[in-house]
């Protein structure tokens, strides 16, 4: 038995036959509150549980733990083109990449993961795309970064991964007035809430985003962070139980 038999893969057929999975929470050596396949380093978990877990991600790309490149996320829009190795992560919240046998790979907790790839110029993307970063065009971004490595927009398809779903986003009306300043009508990505909060529909936003952008197909794999605690970690519902920290989710995609 592998260590990899453990994990649990979401994978999308919009982006095989490569090699991509947006890894949920399951088959890890975390423990406590991280428990499980807790991916990120800047977490308070033990440095060698997150290590291990990276181990067996890397395992299930077929790729060495040097071949997983991520950036030090700040929700931007930012992209990195990747041409081999970094030797530390780049402030950034996109990576693009046309290099054979690097893997590129985004830490998520209730934001977008959102994995790119044109199959015939061979050209691959993942981005962290939360709310900001969404709004500012960190998606738009990373489409025009993987045209300028070859990649053909109308060829380019996305899917996003497991983020925070509508039902979950509980936001207040000075939240929706920065979105109804760009445009009145993405009042559409809003619901009623409770009292004077409002329900912001965060996967539908990216969706629209991307399929305003031109590419060949958008897609999501319909899983909500907050609802799920046996596969998914999620900030927002950390912050509602208390918690002291939480896990971060790997989402990773390879030549």
């Amino acid at each position: 038995m592998t260590m990899t038999t453990t994990l649990e893969i979401i994978t999308h057929e919009t982006l095989s036959p490569l090699r991509h999975g947006f890894f949920t929470r399951k088959g890890g050596a975390s423990s406590g509150i991280f428990a499980g396949l807790n991916c990120g380093h800047g977490s308070s978990d033990q440095s060698e549980a997150v290590a291990i877990n990276r181990e067996r991600v890397a395992e299930a790309l077929g790729v060495s733990t040097g071949a997983m490149i991520g950036v030090h996320q700040f929700h931007s829009a930012e992209v990195v083109t990747v041409t081999g190795p970094l030797m530390a992560p780049m402030k950034a919240d996109a990576m693009v990449t046309c290099e054979p046998g690097l893997a590129l790979c985004v830490l998520t907790a209730d934001c977008q993961p959102v994995l790119f790839a044109d199959h015939d110029a061979g050209v691959i993307g993942a981005a962290h795309a939360g709310w900001r970063g969404t709004l500012d065009g960190i998606l738009e971004a990373t489409i025009d970064a993987m045209v300028a490595l070859g990649a053909r927009r109308s060829r380019i398809v996305a899917v996003i991964g497991p983020t925070i779903s509508q039902r979950a986003y509980e936001v207040g009306p000075e939240f929706m007035e920065r979105f109804l300043d760009e445009d009145p009508s993405w009042s559409r990505f809003f619901a009623g809430g409770p009292g004077d909060r409002v329900m912001f529909d965060l996967p539908a936003f990216g969706l629209y985003r991307l399929r305003e952008a031109g590419i060949g197909n958008a897609e999501w794999t319909r899983h909500c962070t907050y609802s799920d605690p046996d596969r998914f970690f999620s900030y927002r519902r950390s912050v509602h139980r208390k918690e002291a920290d939480y896990g971060r989710l790997i989402s990773a995609i390879r030549l």
